[in-house]
Formats: structure tokens, sequence, C-alpha cells
């Protein structure tokens, strides 16, 4: 048995102090985190609890929506402000998980999950170099049905497993963290890190830094947005494919677009290519098609995930046809 410490931080700067050090871990809902350690993946020596810590949702003079880092998805979820202004976002969060880990788990918490790579959760029968670095990735050669087509490394294929954290990022969602460096705010697109030669490393907080809240600013896609996830079974289960999508017309073309993917990238994916493409042109199928070709050239499917490339170009035409109107 491995002890264990346990504190529960009443204010961010005492959670920041508390959790700068080897072996801290800051404790939301544990959804994850208590999963993992379960797993012996996670071996913390002291757990930090911030559940306690804001949970507020609320418009700011700016007109951004912030959201307290302790805010339980559930209630992110059927927030009146969040289901008027930002619907893709309670969409995504409700195709994220079962009811009752929603009403668990807290938005830092969900920002800071970690891979469901089986290897990643295999400690004693697979190489994985996201749990121990240097010793291998048994997924490249195994199976890889659920990992990543993108932004993928020699190191690591292990695909993020985030609905919410999705939407996030077509809604240009920024994260506030403070630490002993101060407050900064990180766009939700650069929290996430690619694992190149450090797939240990998940995100680009520094030791001692605690996420504060996620702030949205206002979005012009509130009626003309979706989420779609695509899965394996209906409910509770992990994204083979997602998009979340926004859009604004004007007169038959695109003026304005977000797209972002899940389930095929390390980090939650913001397709800036695609968006390139469908700016400023024609809603039009050949045109969705142009622009999932383009998202996807960098692509680097294996035997057992090169199905994503055709299931992703087609999840994305499909969204992008309900929301323009189209029939595809």
């Amino acid at each position: 048995m491995t002890p264990i410490s346990y504190s529960r931080a009443t204010s961010v700067a005492e959670a920041g102090r508390l959790a700068d050090g080897a072996g801290a871990r800051l404790l939301g809902g544990g959804t994850n985190l208590v999963d993992l350690m379960r797993k012996g993946v996670e071996r913390p020596s002291r757990l930090v609890d911030v559940s306690g810590l804001s949970d507020a949702i609320e418009l700011a003079r700016s007109g951004s929506l912030v959201i307290g880092a302790a805010a339980r998805n559930s209630a992110v979820a059927a927030h009146p402000l969040v289901r008027q202004r930002y619907p893709m976002l309670a969409r995504a969060i409700l195709a994220g998980a079962s009811a009752q880990i929603r009403n668990m788990a807290t938005v830092g918490g969900n920002l800071m999950q970690r891979t469901r790579c089986l290897y990643f959760a295999d400690v004693a029968g697979s190489r994985c170099n996201k749990r121990e670095p240097g010793s291998g990735c048994d997924a490249v050669g195994g199976f890889n049905r659920y990992h990543a087509v993108l932004g993928t490394s020699p190191a690591c294929i292990a695909a993020h497993p985030s609905d919410m954290c999705v939407a996030l990022a077509a809604l240009d969602a920024r994260v506030q963290v403070s630490g002993p460096g101060g407050d900064r705010m990180i766009p939700l697109v650069d929290f996430h890190r690619l694992p190149g030669d450090r797939p240990d490393r998940d995100t680009v907080l520094d030791p001692g830094e605690v996420i504060v809240a996620v702030e949205l600013p206002a979005s012009p896609f509130a009626g003309r947005s979706a989420y779609r996830k695509v899965r394996d079974r209906s409910s509770y289960a992990f994204a083979l494919v997602s998009v979340a999508a926004g859009l604004t017309m004007r007169e038959g073309r695109i003026e304005e677009v977000a797209i972002a993917f899940g389930g095929i990238a390390p980090k939650p994916w913001r397709a800036s290519r695609a968006e390139a493409v469908l700016r400023g042109g024609p809603a039009a199928g050949a045109a969705f098609a142009a622009a999932a070709d383009a998202e996807l050239a960098d692509a680097a499917p294996l035997a057992g995930n090169a199905f994503k490339l055709a299931l992703t170009r087609r999840t994305l035409e499909a969204v992008l046809s309900e929301l323009t109107g189209g029939s595809l």
C-alpha cells in the first residue's frame, strides 16, 4: 500500500502551493484520476482536493462567459447561458459520459483527463512512452483502432478522450491559470501538447499552476452550430471521430466558420486548414469535401485506424450540410 496524504484547498493559491511538488496531484471529481490510481498508472503521494473552489458560471463585463474550474459538467450543460449561447458545448458534454459521471466530473478535471489508450492503462503488460518515457509504444504495432491519425509522433499515437474540449477548441475558449509566476490566459488550442518526444507531458501547465476558470468569448455561432460524435455504441463510449462546428452565412456563402475534431489527434484538433478552404466560399458538397481533404493531408493512419480518414470526411460533410441546410 502506498501512503497518500490528503488536503482540501480553500483557495487557488493554497492549491498551487500544496500541489507544487513531485507526487502531488489535484483532485476534482476524481472520475479519471481515481480510476488511474486503481490501475496503478497514477501513484500520487499527495492529493489536493480542489472541488471546493469556484464553480460559478457567470457573464463577465466583456460579454464572455466565465466557467469556474470546479463547475460540474452536468451544471455547465444545463446552464441557460450555455444552452442559449454555446449549444455545441452543451451537446458535447451530454455526449461525453454517463449522467453519474457528468454529475461528478469538473471542468478543470475534464481539461486534465488523460488518454484512454489501452496500453497506457496496462501497467503490467504493455510498453507506453506516455506512462514511462523511453519504454516504447506498443500501440504502433498493436491494436490501434481508437488511436490518432493527426499530430502523432513515433513515440505516441494516443488520442485525446474529451468531448467537451473539442467544443471549447471550436469556440476559441481560453484557460485561466494561476501559479508561482502569476496569472495567465492560455488559448484552449494551445493548452494541450502534441506528443513529440515527450508524450508524458499532456499540457503546457508549469509546476504549481492551477486551472482557475475557462473563458468563452461571445460567439456568432449559436444559431448554426453542432456537435456530432461517432462511436462504437450509442452511449458511454469514446469518440472514433467527433466534429464540433459553427458557421455564419451570407447570400449563400460561408462567411465565418470554426471546426474542431475529436478522436483523431492527441489533443482537441482545431481544423484551421478546413476553415480556410470554406471561409468565403459556397455552401456546397464539393467545398466540404475539399475542406476535409485539406485538413487530413498530413494524416498518418495505421492498419487499425485508417478507416478514420473516410469516417472523418463523411462526418464533417454531414455536419456542414446540416448547418448550411443541405441534404448530404
